[in-house]
């Protein structure tokens, strides 16, 4: 049993020898991600898809759920934001450690994506780890203002996809975020997508579709 649950789509093939992790954004669950599945497995026959629902009940939707809280959203602290964010980093790891044992599939073969406070899940978590992952997509996301990019242990291609008339996380956050990761020596690809607002448009997931196909190629 793993520490984190949510739905899965087994491999189209009926034989996996790669996953695609999603991780949801604030106040959604795993549902709301799974769902790219169905686009993306008819490209990736050979591809688990996993969706985990974050650890923690979203305060604004009692529904959904959340990876930490945010403060200007929920009326969370600045500590408790803090608390949250670190406990998730470690349910999260302790997951993919999981998965990996559970479905016999390595870091190499594994690509992170994440949409919102998944995609800063994703910046976050995925570097740190110690086997570096096949790479990671980040959707309408933004690293981490705490993010200290010189504790990273391995450093997968990053694509980053972002709308730019997002009118929750600001757009230039993209810009901001492939600077930092180039800057650390970090391979990374950006797309805009022109008109899409806070959410994921059709080109920006072909784009995605196209760098993990060449990532598991």
């Amino acid at each position: 049993m793993t520490v984190l649950t949510g739905p899965r789509r087994d491999a189209r093939s009926g034989t996996a020898d790669a996953l695609v992790i999603l991780l949801h954004g604030y106040g959604a669950d795993g549902n709301d991600l799974i769902g790219l599945a169905d686009p993306l497995a008819p490209h990736l026959p050979n591809v688990t898809f996993l969706s985990p629902n974050a650890p923690e009940r979203n305060a604004v939707n009692p529904m959904g759920y959340q990876w930490f809280p945010i403060p200007w959203m929920d009326g969370s602290s600045e500590v408790e934001m803090g608390q949250s964010f670190a406990r998730s980093v470690d349910l999260l790891n302790t997951y993919l450690d999981e998965v990996a044992e559970q479905e016999g599939i390595p870091a190499s073969r594994t690509v992170l994506v994440g949409f919102s406070q998944g995609t800063m899940m994703s910046l976050h978590v995925g570097p740190r780890r110690a086997e570096q992952l096949a790479g990671i997509v980040g959707f309408s996301g933004r690293l981490l203002e705490s993010d200290a990019l010189d504790e990273v242990r391995t450093k997968p291609p990053v694509q980053l996809v972002h709308g730019d008339a997002d009118e929750v996380v600001p757009f230039d956050s993209m810009r901001l975020a492939a600077q930092a990761l180039e800057a650390a020596d970090f391979d990374v690809q950006t797309h805009v997508s022109p008109g899409v607002a806070h959410g994921i448009g059709p080109d920006g997931l072909t784009v995605a579709l196209q760098r993990i196909m060449t990532w598991l190629s």
